[in-house]
C-alpha cells in the first residue's frame, strides 16, 4: 500500500533513477527499537535517509516501513516521498526490497538507487557519485568501500524481477549481485562516506 503524504506527486516524472529507502526493521538488536525513528540530529533517522537521496538528485523517493509505520508517519516529515507498507518486514529485508520495487514498477524509473535507513555515515556525496554511475535500466552500481561492496546499490530496472524472486530473508539483493558480479559497476566511496550500521546498542555512539 502507498501513501504519498503531500498529494499526487511525481506520478509520472521524476527522472530516471528513483530513491529507495528501506526503513522497515525492527531493530530486534536494540530492544525493539525501530530503526526508523531513531534520532540521528534531532530528527529520525528515516528523514535523514530520505533527505540523502533527494541532495544526490533523485526526485521521486519510495521509502519503504514496516514496525511501527503509524508512528513513523506520526513522527517523521517525509512530505514528498511515496510511502510504502511492508506488512512482511518481519520476514527480513528482502521481502522490503521486494515490496519497494514493486512500488516502483508502475512509474517512469528505470533505476532504484537503494539505501538502507541505518547507515547515516553515508551522506549525499557518495550517493550522489553511484547515481552518477546510472547508464541506462540494465545498469548495476554499487558503492565499494576499500574495495569492499557495500550501499548504496543502484539496480536497474531489467534486473528488477530476478532481484525480487532472489530477494529471501535479509539477503536483500545480495544473491543476485554475486550471481551478476561482472556487470557490476563498482564505485569507490570510501573517502567520503563511512558504511556502519545502527544495529546494536554500542553502534548508538555513531548517532550524532
Amino acid at each position: 500500500m502507498r501513501d504519498d503524504r503531500s498529494g499526487p506527486g511525481p506520478a509520472g516524472g521524476g527522472g530516471p533513477v528513483a530513491g529507495l529507502v528501506l526503513a522497515a526493521g525492527g531493530g530486534r538488536r536494540l530492544g525493539g527499537r525501530p530503526k526508523a525513528l531513531l534520532e540521528h540530529r534531532g530528527r529520525p533517522l528515516v528523514e535523514h535517509a530520505a533527505a540523502v537521496l533527494r541532495a544526490a538528485g533523485c526526485e521521486r523517493i519510495h521509502v519503504v516501513l514496516g514496525a511501527a509505520a503509524d508512528a513513523v508517519r506520526e513522527r517523521a516529515a517525509l512530505g514528498g516521498c511515496v510511502l510504502v507498507d511492508n506488512p512482511d518486514w518481519a520476514a527480513g529485508m528482502g521481502s522490503s526490497l521486494r515490496a519497494g520495487l514493486d512500488s516502483l514498477a508502475g512509474t517512469n524509473a528505470r533505476a532504484a538507487l537503494v539505501s538502507l535507513v541505518d547507515q547515516p555515515g553515508i551522506g549525499a556525496a557518495a550517493t550522489r557519485r553511484v547515481r552518477a554511475a546510472y547508464q541506462d535500466e540494465t545498469s548495476l552500481v554499487s558503492a565499494v568501500y576499500a574495495g569492499v561492496r557495500g550501499h548504496p546499490v543502484l539496480l536497474g530496472s531489467a534486473h528488477w524481477a530476478g532481484i525480487a524472486a532472489a530477494a529471501t530473508g535479509d539477503r536483500g539483493a545480495r544473491s543476485y549481485l554475486k550471481a551478476h558480479e561482472g556487470e557490476i559497476a563498482l564505485v569507490e566511496c570510501g573517502d567520503v562516506a563511512r558504511p556502519y550500521d545502527i544495529d546494536t546498542e554500542a553502534d548508538l555512539v555513531h548517532l550524532e
